[in-house]
């Protein structure tokens, strides 16, 4: 039996190919779109059984002409640009994508473990997994949004044939998401700020917050992997599930934690004495995004927790610092 993971070239998909790997897992069919150069190498280290091209892989699915025996499918390949204004790519990609698969999984009894989005959760304020609660504020969230909806009504309805879980990724940063560009996390554009520049730049207060402290909730890519795995170990499970640490924290947290982690053997500099030092530096913040901008995001955990899930989740000062070291591998001085 094989494990299909989409988006397999992806900032996930190849964290999990990776994880699967090491858990001596290599008969995996990575299925991505790989036009765009540099994204292969997030696979190079990775052994896999099979490739298909993501178009090929959902025009086999929909003329039901996929020849393999399938354990799970990890589907984490979609449009995640949260600029992209074309409606009905982003729900070709997303929604129509997902929902192909999840038909050829419910008729053949294969769990599904996919990824969502807390874009589905926008303005709101409360980040829990309920309808009132999800207001967002894009496309990219709204098709999101719609397939979790499709979801919910067979999940209300007990309909479901085999396992089916939506996971709704909070600030996810880690290894391989070089290939993202501006779409990276915070923590990788802090990374190259510093080594360029010896310093980082981040907003001024806004919206009641003062200098860096808009805050989310960071989550590193090695906890959103051990998530997939653990509900891949536990078919009993389905549902809609946010995927965050269920802590914010600060972006001057990150930044002290990226420089801290890139200062290797020399004194630990508190908040204060980076500012002191002009290793951090506020910039003011921009009209454009002013009543427009996520100063806070925090994942309510219950509903993961009480589904049995008790690995903790690691703070910035630990994922980031890890990170840090990753980075450093990958671009040696």
């Amino acid at each position: 039996m094989v494990m299909v993971v989409t988006g397999a070239a992806g900032f996930i998909g190849s964290n999990l190919v990776k994880a699967l790997n090491q858990r001596h897992d290599t008969a995996v069919v990575a299925v991505d779109n790989l036009e765009k150069p540099g994204k292969f190498h997030n696979l190079a280290d990775c052994v896999i059984a099979d490739y298909q091209d993501k178009r090929e892989f959902l025009e086999n699915i929909e003329a039901d002409a996929l020849d393999m025996d399938i354990e799970a499918i990890f589907h984490q390949g979609a449009c995640s640009d949260t600029m992209e204004h074309d409606g009905r790519y982003m729900m070709d990609n997303n929604f129509r994508y997902t929902r192909a698969l999840f038909h050829f999984c419910q008729d053949r009894g294969i769990p599904l473990i996919y990824a969502s989005s807390a874009a589905v959760y926008g303005g709101s304020h409360v980040f829990r997994e309920q309808p009132e609660h999800e207001a967002p504020l894009n496309v990219y969230g709204y098709s999101k949004l719609a397939f979790d909806q499709y979801l919910r009504q067979y999940l209300i309805r007990d309909e479901l044939s085999a396992p089916c879980v939506g996971l709704r990724y909070f600030n996810v940063y880690g290894d391989r998401e070089q290939h993202k560009a501006r779409m990276a996390s915070v923590a990788f554009h802090f990374f190259h700020q510093y080594r360029e520049q010896g310093r980082i730049k981040l907003f001024s207060g806004c919206d009641g917050y003062a200098h860096g402290e808009q805050c989310r909730d960071f989550v590193s890519v090695e906890d959103v992997v051990k998530v997939n795995l653990w509900l891949l170990e536990h078919p009993e499970v389905s549902g809609i599930f946010n995927v965050g640490t269920g802590r914010s924290q600060t972006f001057n947290e990150v930044a002290v934690a990226t420089i801290n982690a890139l200062r290797q053997g020399q004194p630990i500099l508190t908040l204060e004495s980076m500012v002191e030092q002009q290793l951090l530096e506020y910039i003011p913040f921009p009209d454009a995004l002013k009543g427009k901008y996520q100063s806070y995001t925090q994942a309510d955990m219950g509903r993961l927790r009480r589904a049995g899930y008790a690995i903790p989740f690691d703070e910035v000062s630990v994922g980031v610092a890890r990170y840090m070291r990753q980075l450093e591998a990958r671009y040696p001085r």
